[in-house]
């Protein structure tokens, strides 16, 4: 499969090559038009010169046709030529391409009407001669007045003969007539040939310049492509290594440039970083979860070992009680475990005062400390009621375990939140542990909390399910003295 450095050079060429050739194509088709109207005003503006030579009554024999490109005249009404330039050979396209000059007796001009008294005499006379003129111009619709040019010229593709040499010529086409009444059309030529070899020497200039201004395009993209997508590929190699050797301590390089790729890889280490820390999370969980596990079944198989040799030693409200440690470790692992893996609570409402009651109710009657219920505000939330009752036992099992003789349950609305409050008259936690404690397998009283049948993962299950409802935990002094941990979730309104 092509890479991306192809594909881009490849893709910028190809962008590059429409667009050259179609401004070449647009840039000819101007190139030609403006040639044309060259072209063509050149020729109009030769036959105009002539034309107007005839029109102020210049002989056909003194014309100047002083001009290295060919001009015809022909008479109009004979198609015979009157006049023709200088070294004008053969030609093809105009009116005639007969080129003898013919040159028949001219008539006299047309005297001018007389003026004064005879005039006036002949006034009704005059009106009935430009009636019939008039009705004359009307039927020859191309007839003009003496010295007379005509305004509209005609043009046309033809070829010519000069001094030997043949050429292909654009002519103009302008008719006029003399102050003798003598139509006469006047053919001026001028040369195509300029026009096709500046439209080639564009066109061969195009077909040279273009392929290699595309190379250039493409070894350039290639260039600045590769510079570009280097990093990516110290990122690609680094994580193939960290692949195979499965050590998640590495990280990939980052490039000095705070762009897309320097985002890309620093988002790439922040991703390792977690993924090591997750890595090791889980290497500890179970270290520590063995070790758990491991007393409270060594301490009942050595009972129930004894129980076997010798019946009368067994202890079986000591082998109950660490069956019941062992039940609870279980449990917590196990939702510790479908909550690392993403398990969200399941969407419902839970009544919280309704919630605190029930889970007071259902509390054994042989409790170290009482626990003492204060305001309990009727607030909802949205959330996993089995979930939350779960943090609720575990904040109460925390606080009387440690409780000197009382523990305080509160619950009110403070803004947009529900909070929920478990005090007790304790020792309290000390300020530099007060994060550490939700750590899990953390025990501040090792001893103590193991002989209670602490495990330390009460306070961190309760703070992961806390998350997951969009809420926190944290824990901080009570007016009591002891420890008070402070439960926010998001209201229902």
């Amino acid at each position: 499969m092509a890479s991306v450095r192809s594909k881009a050079a490849f893709g910028a060429t190809a962008v590059v090559a429409v667009a050259l050739v179609a401004a070449g194509l647009m840039m000819l088709a101007l190139l030609r038009e403006n040639l044309d109207e060259q072209v063509a005003d050149d020729a109009e503006l030769t036959g105009r010169m002539v034309a107007e030579q005839l029109a102020t009554d210049t002989d056909f024999r003194d014309l100047d046709l002083d001009s290295p490109e060919p001009v015809q005249v022909v008479d109009r009404s004979t198609g015979l030529t009157r006049a023709k330039s200088d070294g004008l050979e053969e030609i093809g396209g105009t009116g005639s391409d007969r080129l003898d000059v013919s040159h028949p007796p001219s008539p006299e001009p047309t005297p001018s009407a007389p003026q004064g008294e005879e005039g006036d005499r002949d006034d009704d006379d005059d009106d009935d001669d430009d009636d019939d003129d008039t009705e004359e111009r009307q039927d020859d619709q191309d007839g003009l007045e003496p010295s007379e040019v005509d305004n509209d010229v005609e043009h046309g593709n033809g070829w010519a003969v000069m001094n030997g040499e043949r050429r292909e010529y654009l002519f103009a086409e302008v008719e006029v007539t003399t102050p003798r009444g003598e139509e006469a059309i006047v053919y001026a030529g001028s040369p195509l040939d300029v026009e096709q070899a500046a439209i080639d020497s564009i066109r061969t200039s195009m077909l040279v310049a273009v392929p290699l201004l595309l190379g250039v395009v493409g070894v350039v993209t290639w260039l600045v492509t590769r510079r570009a997508l280097g990093p990516v590929e110290g990122i690609r190699r680094e994580m193939a290594a960290i692949t195979r050797s499965a050590d998640l301590s590495r990280r990939v390089p980052e490039p000095p440039a705070q762009d897309e790729i320097g985002r890309l890889a620093v988002t790439t280490n922040e991703t390792l970083a977690a993924l090591e820390t997750a890595v090791e999370r889980q290497r500890r969980f179970v270290a520590d979860a063995s070790h758990e596990l491991r007393s409270p079944i060594a301490s009942l198989r050595t009972q129930l070992e004894v129980g076997e040799a010798h019946p009368e030693l067994l202890d079986v409200p000591g082998a109950v009680k660490d069956t019941v440690r062992l039940q609870a470790l279980a449990a917590d692992l196990l939702l510790l475990a479908r909550l690392d893996a993403g398990e969200r609570p399941q969407p419902g409402e839970v009544g919280l005062a309704g919630l605190v009651t029930e889970e007071l109710e259902q509390r054994p009657a042989a409790d170290p400390h009482p626990v003492r219920p204060a305001e309990l505000a009727e607030v909802d939330v949205q959330g996993s009621r089995g979930q939350l009752a779960r943090v609720l036992g575990n904040l109460v099992d925390n606080a009387q375990r440690h409780a000197a003789g009382l523990v305080r349950v509160s619950v009110r609305r403070e803004g947009g939140d529900a909070v929920v409050e478990v005090a007790d008259d304790g020792a309290g936690v000390p300020a530099g542990d007060r994060e550490r404690i939700f750590q899990r397998f953390v025990r501040l009283d090792d001893a103590r909390s193991r002989d209670d049948g602490g495990a330390g993962l009460g306070l961190a299950i309760a703070r992961d399910v806390a998350a997951r409802h969009g809420g926190s935990l944290t824990v901080g002094d009570a007016p009591e003295g002891g420890a008070l941990f402070v439960l926010r979730l998001p209201a229902m309104a």
